[in-house]
């Protein structure tokens, strides 16, 4: 079946329908593109052809281009990623300009795009390469250009056209944030044309009474002046220059799309259209050829989106959840509720007091409160997502639930203590889960009666925004217990990562060396300063002092009193405890007392570092390299991962790549620190090991893994990257 239909009506209109076989949602493939492009030549060629609307046969009208595609196309190199980009501008300025006269701008064919829902990507492209755009009014739809969020830029001619169409200021939201907006809100910003409640009936309507001068672009008639000012205009040449600042200021400069696209868009508007798509081709061929960008795609879309449909599933029966029961109404238990709630799960609540389970149940209504403040969710929905969650101090409502997720506080007789409790009145197959991020799951599962149906599910919080869920087997986990606990974090549209049991499971065990590496070198004198630019300079989302104060100095305290009391003599931080409880007995807890590495006014804003960081520990006359100081804050998390794959906590590295980037932010444009080792080489990373090694000791010896990939000129994607467990290797 082909991915697009063409019907000509007794009316005149050609009708293109793109309507993918065995896809949710259209997306666009380079047959798609040619069998597209025949059926504007058969519309075009045909005289009792008056015009075309393009449209969709599902729901949306499309997700954007298989990144799969981008991804072969890559394989070729520079050239055929160059000629595969400009065939697809030819078949779209086909389209725009229509058959009509070069030197007369007339006797085109009018084309529009009736769009039903979505449209993404060169979903969008595409329309924006007709004579007029009409959407439905549907407040679900999303339109835009999301390709920056996943480190390329629009390179359909969404870059050119929408540059020219809205001008270089009012397109930044659109190309350099991604921003997706509904049908309305596209319309009144002037990405499309018409919100109607029959797409393609108007867009029928529109095709049969269009005139000449309707087909034209401004960019192709005469005299064309680039919306608020060419690069060479006054108004034009400040927006650039702001523009310009804006870019390096939110990337510094460790995201080549960004900066490429803005290449494109400045010298774009310097020459005519199509020379300008020539100029968009070629910074699109710069960034795929870019390793950033290739890993982003991998990890981002293609990873992401094999986790999230189950790539390591166990083949076990659906388990979707139907009812579940949490315990503990505090903040993740009352973040678990609305998520669950919302996904039109059962939710039981349930704490020790009804006025504890009533404030977390209360915690959903303030969320869909703001939503409704903000108009994107109605009466009815928070009516319907409250009236699944029974707020209760009563064991007996677990009668039904097929999943509990016990989310009370981290100590060990307390969830115990609950768990009995649970397990006295839950079915004989039902799922216990724990809440936990530092809590041994096998350890935890020796109060429960049936360890084989007792695994460990890891929310990040706040767990209403964070994507990751990281899921944690233990010892005697069983298979349906894995698949249950996969099954409800699709559910919950969340991406799951499955984890072997060890201390700190990944997340934790990745993130904590780095803020340790970040609070040592205050300790060593390197000013704190360099310490949290350096973080930030290469991709990092705060700095490590910066997170140890959001996340609580006395949590920093209470983690490394029980990691010392596990550990003995093994244990490696007694430098970075000096510094964390030296801070603590001064009140200094972070953000939430107002006090820590930084300071905070009386609102709780932050200022700047803390002054009498210095004055405890005085800066060095000699301060280090920033690059010397970037390899230390990532190797610090990198090897973590290296050595949490080799010893079988980690099974896929797929998953390390993707759970870096949503669970602590490691620097995206990387693609993940496996992604960042195999961009930089595993013999340069043995290298940096062994500097760092003589410099600061054993926690920077390269792993064994590390050294037989460097002397094998190997790769992790290359070896690993189907999803192989590191003891196939």
């Amino acid at each position: 079946m082909a991915d697009f239909k063409y019907e000509l009506g007794a009316d005149g209109v050609a009708v293109i329908t793109w309507d993918v076989p065995e896809k949710s949602m259209n997306v666009m493939s380079m047959e798609g593109f040619a069998l597209l492009d025949s059926f504007i030549d058969k519309a075009l060629a045909d005289e009792a052809c008056k015009g075309v609307v393009i449209t969709s046969g599902k729901p949306d009208f499309a997700g954007g281009m298989d990144l799969n595609v981008i991804a072969e196309m890559r394989k070729g190199g520079a050239q055929a990623i160059f000629d595969g980009v400009m065939q697809m501008h030819h078949v779209l300025r086909k389209i725009e300009r229509a058959g009509m006269d070069p030197k007369t701008n007339k006797g085109g064919k009018p084309i529009a795009t009736a769009i039903p829902g979505t449209a993404l990507g060169i979903g969008l492209e595409l329309p924006l390469s007709t004579h007029r755009i009409f959407a439905a009014d549907n407040p679900k739809a999303k339109i835009g250009l999301p390709e920056i969020m996943v480190g390329i830029f629009p390179g359909g001619g969404g870059t050119t056209r929408v540059s020219r169409k809205l001008g270089a200021m009012a397109a930044a939201p659109f190309l350099l944030e991604g921003k997706l907006s509904d049908p309305k809100k596209a319309k009144a910003a002037g990405l499309i044309d018409e919100v109607v409640e029959d797409p393609l009936a108007a867009a029928k309507d529109w095709v049969l009474n269009a005139k000449d001068a309707d087909l034209v672009k401004p960019w192709d008639a005469k005299g064309f002046k680039m919306p608020g000012g060419a690069p060479y205009h006054p108004a034009g040449f400040m927006t650039f220059v702001g523009a310009s600042a804006m870019v390096h200021g939110k990337t510094n400069g460790v995201y080549p799309a960004a900066k490429a696209l803005l290449s494109a868009v400045y010298e774009g508007a310097l020459v005519p259209f199509d020379q300008a798509i020539k100029i968009e081709a070629r910074w699109f061929t710069h960034v795929l050829m870019n390793p950033s960008s290739t890993s982003m795609i991998r990890s981002l879309f293609i990873n992401k989106g094999a986790l999230e449909k189950g790539a390591n599933r166990p083949d076990v029966p659906d388990q979707r959840v139907k009812k579940v029961g949490i315990l503990g109404a505090g903040m993740m238990g009352a973040g678990i509720a609305y998520v669950s709630a919302n996904a039109g799960i059962e939710v039981v609540l349930i704490d020790n007091s009804q006025e504890a389970a009533d404030r977390g149940k209360s915690y959903s209504e303030g969320i869909l409160d703001k939503g409704i403040s903000r108009k994107k969710v109605t009466e009815e929905k928070k009516a319907e997502v409250l009236g699944r969650i029974n707020a209760t101090t009563d064991y007996a409502a677990l009668e039904a639930c097929d999943l509990i997720v016990e989310a009370v506080f981290e100590d060990p007789g307390v969830k115990a203590e609950v768990t009995k409790k649970a397990e006295a009145v839950i079915p004989q197959d039902a799922i216990f889960a724990t809440n936990t991020s530092t809590l041994p799951i096998t350890e935890l599962a020796k109060a429960s009666a049936r360890p084989e149906q007792f695994i460990g599910i890891h929310f990040f919080s706040p767990v209403d925004k964070m994507m990751l869920v990281e899921i944690i087997k233990g010892a005697q986990t069983g298979p349906v217990a894995v698949a249950k606990a996969l099954d409800f974090v699709r559910q919950i549209r969340k991406t799951p990562i499955v984890v072997n049991d060890a201390r700190f499971f990944y997340a934790n065990r990745c993130i904590i060396p780095y803020i340790n590496e970040g609070i040592r070198m205050v300790a060593e004198g390197v000013n704190p300063t360099l310490v949290e630019h350096a973080a930030t300079m290469v991709g990092m989302p705060l700095g490590p002092l910066q997170l140890v104060d959001e996340t609580s100095i006395d949590l920093g305290v209470k983690i490394a009193k029980a990691t010392k009391a596990a550990m003995g003599d093994a244990y490696p931080d007694g430098a970075v405890d000096d510094v964390l409880f030296w801070m603590a007995d001064k009140g200094r807890m972070g953000r939430k007392s107002n006090a820590g590495f930084y300071e905070y006014d009386e609102k709780g804003k932050r200022q700047g570092l803390w002054s009498g960081l210095d004055a405890q520990y005085p800066r060095a006359d000699e301060q280090p390299d920033v690059h010397h100081v970037q390899h230390r804050l990532l190797m610090a998390q990198v090897l973590e991962a290296v050595r949490a794959f080799e010893q079988g906590v980690l099974e896929d590295i797929r998953e390390g790549d993707v759970g870096a980037i949503l669970g602590w932010g490691f620097a995206p444009w990387s693609g993940g620190p496996f992604s960042w080792l195999d961009i930089i080489g595993a013999g340069k990373a043995v290298e940096i090991c062994e500097a760092l090694t003589a410099q600061y000791g054993a926690r920077f010896e390269a792993p064994a893994l590390l050294r037989d990939l460097a002397a094998k000129g190997e790769t992790f994607y290359g070896r690993y990257g189907e999803g192989q467990a590191a003891q196939a290797a």
